[in-house]
């Protein structure tokens, strides 16, 4: 499909250099715009506060998921297993895994952190 757009000659310097990458751009632009932000982020809120805060790497380690948040998750699989998700809970899912890939790469570079010490 071809579309066009009329945009800014700003927007436009901008866009110039990335032609090739549009449709992933606008893909992408899509999806952050269907996500709801006051589901699935907002659960995930206290994770994302935590390591605003720039935790010790002792605790990001520690780190763990709320009762709430765990149960979220646990119905999210249930469901998904019995019935299949709905496009606002696959949303949901892609929010929740994209958060559980962000606090592993935090763990990881936490360990890495605390071996390094420990060698030195």
């Amino acid at each position: 499909m071809q579309i066009t757009v009329d945009v800014s000659d700003e927007m436009m310097k901008q866009l110039e250099p990335l032609r090739d990458e549009l449709p992933q751009i606008l893909a992408l632009g899509l999806q952050q715009m269907q996500a709801n932000p006051t589901e699935g982020l907002s659960g995930l809120k206290e994770i994302l506060e935590f390591l605003a805060q720039l935790p010790s790497p002792q605790e990001i380690l520690a780190l763990r998921l709320s009762d709430k948040l765990q149960t979220e998750i646990e119905k999210l699989l249930e469901k998904n297993r019995e019935e299949g998700l709905n496009t606002r809970e696959q949303r949901l899912w892609q929010q929740y895994e994209f958060v559980e890939h962000l606090v592993r790469m935090a763990k990881a570079r936490a360990l890495v952190k605390i071996k390094e010490a420990a060698s030195a």
